[in-house]
């Protein structure tokens, strides 16, 4: 199988790219960051010798940038099994007064990379008649919190793209599945001063999405939401 992941070299993402590289799935994946996506495709390479692993330094709020990264997935495989939208980010704030222009950024990051992404790679899943793609959403888009501003905006945004995109190509034999975590651990939860057993690790999250690409041609999970067993912070 080959899969694409987006915002591969850190958190969640990483997380899946490596469960992908141990289950022998081919792999072509992005972050901003050049270096780190060297040093993780080295580590990649380590824990499986057998498989492709392809890489590009990308920034997913550049809509030139996802469409030339799709471009490039596409010359490294005939076909594309798995869409991973995972690149997104968070900045806590309230409507009325965060940092102007949040909500465009976090439009542009956490919604308009799948869009455009998706956009992309569909056509090749539908002249194959099959293809699973999830997005990694947030437990933000399905409840409003504090401080989730436009963080919260973009992710129930993201959640209606994915239900419109499951209705749109279910006839295509494409699955499109919404995975929402909780608090996931990551750098931004380090010096927090929370008890790190208090959050999900990001491999509970990297299990479950594994979990959806093993299922057969008759099933899709449409959803999953993961939070910590203590419930949401």
């Amino acid at each position: 199988m080959n899969a694409i992941i987006t915002g591969a070299t850190k958190g969640i993402g990483r997380a899946i790219a490596t469960t992908f590289a141990k289950n022998n799935i081919n792999l072509c994946i992005c972050a901003r960051n050049e270096a780190d996506l060297i040093h993780f495709k080295t580590e990649l390479q380590s824990l499986n010798k057998e498989i492709q692993i392809h890489t590009r330094a990308c920034d997913v709020s550049v809509k030139s940038e996802v469409i030339d990264f799709g471009s490039y997935c596409l010359k490294q495989f005939k076909s594309i099994d798995i869409l991973v939208n995972n690149a997104g980010f968070f900045t806590p704030g309230d409507i009325h007064n965060e940092e102007d222009g949040m909500l465009e950024k976090m439009i542009e990051t956490n919604l308009y990379s799948a869009y455009n992404l998706s956009r992309k790679i569909v056509p090749t899943m539908q002249n194959a008649k099959k293809g699973l793609i999830i997005n990694i959403s947030s437990v933000a888009g399905l409840q409003a919190y504090p401080q989730g501003g436009s963080y919260s905006i973009s992710k129930f945004a993201l959640t209606g793209f994915s239900k419109n995109l499951r209705n749109e190509l279910k006839e295509d034999g494409i699955k499109v599945s919404t995975v929402y975590p909780g608090a996931t651990f990551s750098n931004s939860w380090a010096g927090s001063g929370i008890d790190e057993d208090r959050i999900m690790d990001a491999q509970d999250v990297a299990t479950s999405v594994y979990a959806l690409t093993q299922l057969s041609s008759k099933a899709v999970v449409e959803d999953i939401v993961l939070r910590p067993q203590l419930g949401d912070l």
